[in-house]
């Protein structure tokens, strides 16, 4: 017998949802012809809502890879919406922020995507809503607390094999005569 699992847990839902709103955010800024691409504005929707950030963590907060946002970028520079300016912190990174010729295009998104809220929510009351956000930022920070947790366990140090052989070896080391 093959295992069933549930459809409609949390994690399912989540993911299920994600992917919808994804894909309507898509067709939305398609068809409002904007000049970007759905990408295009994912990542300027980024640099305005995280100004002087790292190209790198644009990337990782987009979940994808760094030379796909590149592109994105790339192409928002040339439309002169985002500058990328060195990183005073590090010399090799660099920052990205929103340039004020961007603000016609961020509030053309922001009222497609407010609508497209409007529509994915219909049916929540304001204080479901509100719930609702809470819960979602709660979720959000545990899972950056587990990936923080999850990082530092990962710090490299001896593997179990690794300790043995390093402890094999001093007392061998221990017992041979100088």
């Amino acid at each position: 017998m093959t295992v069933r699992l549930e459809a409609d847990t949390v994690g399912m839902l989540l993911t299920d949802v994600s992917r919808l709103l994804r894909s309507a955010f898509d067709r939305r800024i398609n068809a409002a012809n904007l000049g970007v691409t759905p990408g295009e504005a994912r990542a300027l929707i980024q640099v305005a809502v995280n100004q002087r950030i790292k190209q790198a963590d644009i990337a990782i907060r987009m979940g994808i890879e760094p030379m796909t946002l590149s592109t994105y970028l790339d192409r928002l520079e040339a439309l002169g919406f985002v500058e990328r300016i060195p990183d005073p912190s590090d010399r090799r990174a660099k920052n990205v922020v929103a340039t004020p010729a961007a603000d016609g295009v961020l509030l053309d998104i922001r009222t497609h995507v407010r609508a497209l809220m409007d529509e994915v929510t219909g049916g929540h009351d304001a204080a479901a809503l509100e719930v609702l956000r809470l819960s979602l930022k709660m979720m959000r920070d545990n899972l950056h607390d587990l990936d923080r947790n999850l990082a530092q366990a990962a710090v490299p140090g001896p593997t179990q094999a690794q300790a043995t052989a390093q402890a094999e070896a001093t007392a061998t080391a221990d017992r041979t005569p100088s």
